[in-house]
């Protein structure tokens, strides 16, 4: 992780580096989520097609970046430069100075100008799978925006304005989109297919914007996906004990069947429909992703690719249009999987539902028809999934497998907290900590059937990434810790009374329960201890003590 012991130069390198990485990961995904749009775009290569276009986004936010910060004060200093010699070797791997490296930063400026930032940025507004990347986006543009201001050591108040201004194009264009209604997955749907047609489109015209006047830039590779790295993905998942074990079950009894029919011996046939039940935010959706690319690296789907939907995108309106609503949709899906949540919409509660009868049906029939080439997921709250499956013996013959999302826990709440922290490069102090811990405790001991689980946290860390911006944006000279680190201050939670956080230091009253991981051995500790290392009084192994229960206080 950069810090203050990193030259700007070499933070300015790490940075490129990750906003590659960003943009790279996030056309793989694209390209698991969206396989039909990207075929029937007519390209000869449309992945390799997307991809690039995707890499030239990312050097085009990095230039765009660059060229305003640096053209705030109307002149290029040495630094600033150096920071362009830099920007040139990550953009077409040239090495430029001199008179060469002046007249390649003018054509940058040039060619910036007409850069939106809204183009720039598009896939993750638009494109549902990439919008829990809002937050990695913004921090490293603006940690691009900073690292150029402080090259010269301090902060003119006409770079911080520069900074300031980027940050808030980000956030005018980056605010989070629900899309966890019912009535919200096919809206989103049509938005990724149509965000993945106007990017391609709007390739050659990146392109032009950013490529270099004499060696091209290397073509991102699509590395291939083996089972071990899906399963490792799947293990490093925060909590879901019970499901992981299952999914890895299921692994390994289709590698035993596929050993079985190489050596000429009869395979058992079993159903992979499978019934997701739990309350929102339990890592339903993440899970479909991964066990559709678990298939995919097994070769019992040729894609492996998810394709999710509910309601609205089977059942239509209009008598005779729900049965080729719900084939469209099944048609996306051949070959991947089909997830449908809050499934339990499909069969109405009051009065004959005839519609939703119809696209039960519909599936029903597809999924026999296509049992090679389709898997299907139903989600939804665990009692309605009862009744749902209750109301048709073909829903209870098929979905045998059913895999029960349980609410995370205090700790596993922190925990997911902590790592969208880590993986933004945010410091959290023990009494940040402390705090997060005691007011996830709250929301946990308060939840009802739709507590938001993974997505409540996701909302506590995009208000606090926020709240620190805030905080700190009249500094005049910000240091990367101050960019980085967020405060108890930070933290704000809506629906817990501010008395449960009061007397709150780190030897306050409030206590935590720290267990060793090698031994087991629990203690409780103030909340000075959280987030640094301790030693186990039992076995004296050193650990840190990331998050504890909270037991007092």
């Amino acid at each position: 992780m950069p810090d203050d012991h990193d030259d700007p130069p070499t933070l300015f390198r790490r940075l490129l580096h990750r906003c590659r990485e960003l943009y790279a990961t996030s056309a793989q995904t694209c390209l698991h989520e969206f396989p039909r749009e990207l075929e029937a775009s007519g390209l000869a290569s449309p992945g390799i097609c997307f991809a690039e276009t995707m890499d030239h986004l990312h050097k085009a936010l990095a230039v765009k970046v660059f060229v305003s910060v640096c053209e705030a004060d109307r002149r290029w200093s040495t630094k600033e430069q150096e920071l362009a010699r830099v920007l040139v070797e990550h953009l077409w791997l040239k090495t430029l100075r001199g008179d060469e490296l002046r007249e390649t930063i003018l054509d940058m400026s040039g060619r910036a100008a007409k850069l939106r930032w809204y183009e720039l940025v598009r896939p993750f507004d638009e494109i549902a799978p990439l919008r829990d990347r809002v937050g990695e986006l913004e921090t490293i543009a603006v940690r691009l925006a900073n690292v150029v201001a402080r090259a010269d050591g301090a902060v003119g108040s006409v770079e911080a304005g520069a900074v300031r201004s980027i940050h808030e194009e980000l956030i005018g264009h980056l605010r989070p989109v629900p899309i966890d209604g019912p009535d919200q997955h096919q809206a989103a749907d049509q938005a990724g297919r149509t965000a993945i047609q106007q990017i391609l489109e709007q390739s050659s015209q990146v392109q032009t914007a950013v490529k270099a006047e004499e060696k091209p830039a290397e073509q991102p590779a699509v590395p291939a996906e083996s089972l071990d790295d899906v399963l490792a993905e799947l293990d490093r998942l925060i909590g879901l004990a019970p499901v992981k074990r299952e999914l890895r079950t299921l692994a390994n009894f289709l590698k035993v069947q596929a050993e079985r029919e190489r050596a000429g011996l009869p395979s058992t046939t079993l159903s992979l429909h499978t019934l997701f039940t739990g309350n929102p935010g339990t890592g339903k959706t993440t899970v479909a992703r991964l066990l559709g690319r678990v298939f995919g690296a097994m070769g019992v789907l040729s894609k492996g690719h998810l394709v999710e939907t509910d309601r609205s995108g089977l059942v239509a309106e209009y008598a005779g249009q729900t049965g080729p609503k719900t084939n469209q949709k099944i048609d996306e899906a051949l070959d991947g999987v089909l997830f449908i949540d809050e499934a339990y919409t499909l069969i109405s509660t009051e009065g004959d539902d005839a519609f939703g009868r119809e696209a039960v049906q519909t599936l029903l029939k597809r999924m026999e028809d296509d049992r090679d080439r389709l898997v299907v997921i139903l989600a939804g709250y665990p009692a309605e999934m009862e009744r749902l499956v209750e109301s048709n013996p073909g829903l209870q013959s098929r979905f045998s497998r059913r895999l029960l999302f349980a609410d995370y826990g205090p700790v596993e709440l922190a925990q997911i907290f902590g790592a969208m922290c880590e993986k933004n490069h945010y410091r959290l102090p023990p009494l940040t900590r402390a705090k997060a811990m005691l007011g996830l405790s709250q929301l946990y001991a308060g939840r009802d059937a739709h507590f938001g689980n993974g997505r409540a946290v996701r909302n506590l860390f995009e208000r606090a990434i926020r709240r620190m911006a805030d905080r700190v944006a009249e500094t005049p000279e910000l240091s990367v810790e101050q960019l980085t680190t967020l405060e108890a201050a930070d933290i704000h939670f809506e629906r817990v009374a501010a008395e449960h956080f009061e007397g709150l230091a780190e030897d306050g009253p409030h206590r935590f329960r720290l267990e060793c991981p090698s031994c087991e051995k629990s203690s409780n500790a103030p909340a000075g201890f959280l987030g640094r290392s301790v030693r186990c009084p039992k076995c004296g192994e050193d650990f840190v003590a990331e998050w504890g229960e909270v037991v007092s206080g």
